[in-house]
């Protein structure tokens, strides 16, 4: 039997309704998007919202303020957030016990190494920007609070040493359960550019370099995804390439880039017409929680 892909949709990220007006910021304005992207063959959602280095207490309730009236309307719906910025990693994760504690998270976020994210100076060269830092004290702490909390970890892989240290923990036999790799590909317009354009990170989207990442993961069981930061994972046949070789795919407003502003929903629905030629059928919520694996949780009301 063919395995259903998940299809997960990271809705807002750092995009601003400056680059595409269809970009949700408010919690009203997630809530909907989340619920037309479900309709239309998501998964999973994924989103950021507009306070950061906050209390994890206050984060949370942000998050939670989208997500009741999803979780509403789609109890099945897997969504997770993205970090608290910081000051430090209990700092940065700090809205992750009191999510869990909500009962309406299932999925969490561990990112396993460093990255350099950023644009170009007015000479072309790599100037703006910050240290994307995880040591490997903080991705530890990252894993073992979604072992307490019985939440799946997702792994954005940047760098192949994002792949290499989560492999670590997976032949250690440590990496909590429902982790899921996302392999992130660096399109040409990078992540956080500046008005001068973007610094392309990692390897690029292409067959050669997800057969590299393959090699690395060859004799893992763990589920993987296929993302393009700055470009589009569909136009350029990364995701056609990925579903061939029994992978998922990652679309949204948050890694999309390129000449046209798309919504979220048609990034999704593009992602199912990709999977309808390759002969997979698209994945439920309650389909993509059991491929990955997730632990059961006692949901709290969502209303």
């Amino acid at each position: 039997m063919t395995e259903p892909v998940i299809i997960e949709a990271a809705i807002n990220g750092v995009t601003t309704k400056q680059q595409n007006p269809n970009t949700p910021r408010s919690p009203e304005e997630i809530a909907v998007e989340a619920v037309r992207c479900l309709d239309a063959g998501a998964a999973i959602v994924h989103n950021h919202v507009d306070v950061f280095m906050v209390e994890g207490v206050v984060a949370a309730e942000r998050y939670l303020e989208g997500w009741r009236p999803v979780l509403a309307e789609r109890p099945d719906a897997l969504l997770y957030p993205t970090t608290n910025a910081g000051p430090d990693v209990r700092g940065a994760y700090a809205h992750i016990t009191p999510l869990a504690e909500s009962g309406l998270m299932r999925i969490s976020i561990a990112d396993p190494g460093s990255v350099n994210l950023g644009g170009l100076d007015a000479d072309g060269l790599p100037a703006a920007g910050f240290v994307y830092a995880n040591s490997f004290d903080d991705i530890r702490y990252q894993l073992e609070l979604c072992e307490r909390h019985r939440l799946g970890p997702s792994m954005a892989i940047f760098e192949p040493g994002f792949l290499r240290a989560a492999l670590a923990w997976w032949r250690a036999g440590r990496l909590p359960a429902g982790a899921m790799v996302k392999l992130y590909f660096g399109g040409d317009a990078g992540y956080l550019a500046t008005e001068h354009g973007g610094v392309p990170f990692g390897l690029p989207p292409t067959t050669t370099a997800l057969d590299a990442y393959l090699e690395l993961l060859d004799g893992c069981d763990l589920p993987w995804s296929v993302a393009v930061l700055g470009g589009d994972v569909v136009e350029s046949g990364l995701a056609r390439a990925a579903l061939e070789r029994g992978g998922h795919i990652h679309v949204g407003l948050e890694d999309h880039a390129g000449d046209r502003q798309p919504t979220n929903e048609e990034l999704v629905r593009e992602a199912v017409a990709v999977a309808e030629r390759v002969g997979r059928p698209v994945a439920t919520c309650t389909e993509a929680a059991a491929i990955l694996r997730l632990p059961e949780t006692v949901r709290a009301e969502a209303g």
